[in-house]
């Protein structure tokens, strides 16, 4: 009886040579398009540990790039976009992204207080999916999306170092 392999996940950092991976997977993974700027800003060193391609036995089939805000003395993590193809959903990608995140968003020296994202509110399949990881909803952001319906987004927010939700800020 042969033993099959199990499957390889790994991440690798955004570089200008694999910028027009991410692009492509983009306009694949989500129904708008992203700026110029969405692309430099995730080649800044210190996004390296927030802004990924992932990969499975060596296939790029996902992403995940956020950024870093502060404000009042207090240093957000905002996921900007994180994506998995279809085909290979289902098989811990979206959730070893995350794991990832929050590994590098502990161990920073920058204090990241919390983590938080916007999810279109017709997409209850990614709400729960956030919850299952420890986001919890705290407010509706109205025409967040301008060119997509509907234009409203549910913001989930998780702690750093807890897990835990933290209050809208």
């Amino acid at each position: 009886m042969a033993s099959r392999k199990p499957a390889r996940i790994s991440f690798s950092s955004i570089t200008p040579n694999n910028l027009g991976t991410l692009r492509k997977l983009n306009s694949v993974l989500f129904p708008i398009r992203y700026s110029e700027k969405f692309y430099q800003d995730v080649l800044l060193p210190e996004l390296e540990d927030f802004c990924k391609l992932v990969y499975f036995n060596d296939v790029p089939v996902g992403t995940i790039c956020c950024r870093l805000e502060t404000k009042d003395g207090q240093t957000k993590l905002y996921l900007m976009t994180m994506g998995v193809l279809a085909p290979y959903r289902d098989r811990r990608l979206g959730s070893q992204s995350l794991e990832l995140i929050f590994g590098a968003a502990s161990h920073k020296k920058l204090k990241i207080s919390h983590i938080y994202l916007h999810v279109q509110t017709s997409n209850g399949e990614a709400k729960r999916f956030y919850e299952r990881h420890g986001f919890k909803e705290v407010g509706i952001h109205e025409n967040y999306y301008k060119k997509i319906q509907p234009r409203d987004a549910w913001i989930l927010q998780r702690g750093v170092q807890s897990g835990e939700s933290t209050e809208q800020q």
